[in-house]
């Protein structure tokens, strides 16, 4: 005895398409956020590699300058009571070794992680009234290394030192022309834990006028502050500035170090 199969309806062509469409755009909402988690320095994220992670050393000579230091920066809500700031910049530093682009005892601090090389930028701000140099120290170190040398400078205060202020870079002809070691006023140094990289920025006023009393940014900014670099928002200037070339980094970086599959 025989059983007449019913008979199979074909597949509309619009609902294959429908199909697809909505399973790539859910690979690329996948894809996406992933990368957004990493680009936002979120610790859920998955790591990088090994290999991309070394890649990331490389970029102080395979990016394009205005890569790694953009000729405008914006700080939306940057500066003191929130308020808006932009910089400019003025002149980039040929790149260098520790020895030449950092005062000794900063470069003895970083020697544990070995120095590659230091890549250096000076902005002004849009009334020219104060000038800040950041800069980028390109490691040799791994992950590890890293790691420990973040812990110690954070365990151990180094990034709040006076005697390990970043060097500034002067540029004679500009409103950095008197920006030297006596008129640094305020820095930040961060040490990376997804790169190989330290960035800093120190900064002053564009008179030249001597600074006694150096604070680091975290006391500059703090509420209350009484001090002239505080005063003068100089502590805004140094993070505001390291933390858009930071991001300006991570952002070049994203090929090279986005999180594997």
């Amino acid at each position: 005895m025989t059983t007449r199969l019913r008979p199979i309806r074909a597949r509309h062509p619009a609902r294959t398409a429908a199909a697809v469409a909505c399973m790539v755009l859910g690979l690329g909402l996948i894809g996406g956020a992933a990368a957004g988690s990493w680009l936002a320095g979120d610790s859920t994220a998955a790591p990088s590699t090994p290999t991309s992670y070394t890649d990331a050393r490389t970029l102080w000579h395979s990016v394009p300058v205005d890569g790694l230091f953009p000729p405008t920066l914006k700080g939306a809500g940057a500066g003191p009571g929130r308020a808006d700031r932009e910089w400019r910049r003025i002149a980039v530093a040929p790149d260098g070794p520790c020895t030449e682009a950092l005062d000794p005892l900063l470069a003895k601090a970083v020697r544990p992680v070995g120095c590659l090389r230091v890549v250096r930028a000076t902005y002004t701000d849009a009334t020219a009234t104060t000038v800040t140099t950041v800069g980028m120290i390109f490691t040799e170190a791994d992950r590890e290394a890293m790691a420990a040398l973040r812990k110690r400078f954070s365990g151990e205060g180094l990034d709040e030192r006076a005697d390990l202020i970043p060097r500034a870079h002067p540029v004679p002809g500009t409103a950095a022309a008197g920006f030297g070691d006596k008129q640094r006023a305020s820095w930040t140094v961060s040490v990376l834990a997804d790169a190989p990289v330290i960035v800093y920025a120190v900064s002053g006023f564009a008179d030249g006028r001597v600074v006694g009393d150096p604070q680091p940014a975290s006391e500059a900014m703090a509420a209350g502050a009484t001090s002239a670099p505080a005063q003068a928002g100089l502590g805004h200037e140094a993070k505001g500035i390291a933390d858009r070339i930071e991001r300006a980094l991570r952002k070049t970086a994203a090929p090279a170090t986005e999180p594997s599959e």
